[in-house]
């Protein structure tokens, strides 16, 4: 299934350092942001963007009250890493 989306473009032999560095990128990511867009992504590419759509708000508002969200801000504020926790 082509969706149309390039990441990144890599010399031969370098592929796996950039999925790594991709996945590490990722992974520093809130988990419940991260889970949600992949959710999203997988609904969208089996029952359609509107399908998708239509979940987006009912998705978004217990994210929006986790500990993740506060912890985001404040590190930003801080300017510093944030320390997710998944809750």
């Amino acid at each position: 299934f082509r969706i149309g989306l390039v990441q990144a473009i890599t010399p031969p032999g370098q592929q796996l350092t950039q999925a790594i560095t991709i996945a590490q990128t990722i992974a520093a990511q809130a988990p419940l942001g991260v889970q949600a867009t992949l959710a999203s992504a997988r609904l969208a590419r089996t029952q359609g963007s509107e399908a998708a759509l239509a979940r987006l708000l009912p998705d978004l508002m217990p994210i929006m009250a986790s500990e993740d969200v506060k912890e985001g801000i404040q590190s930003f504020a801080e300017r510093r890493p944030a320390k997710f926790q998944g809750h």
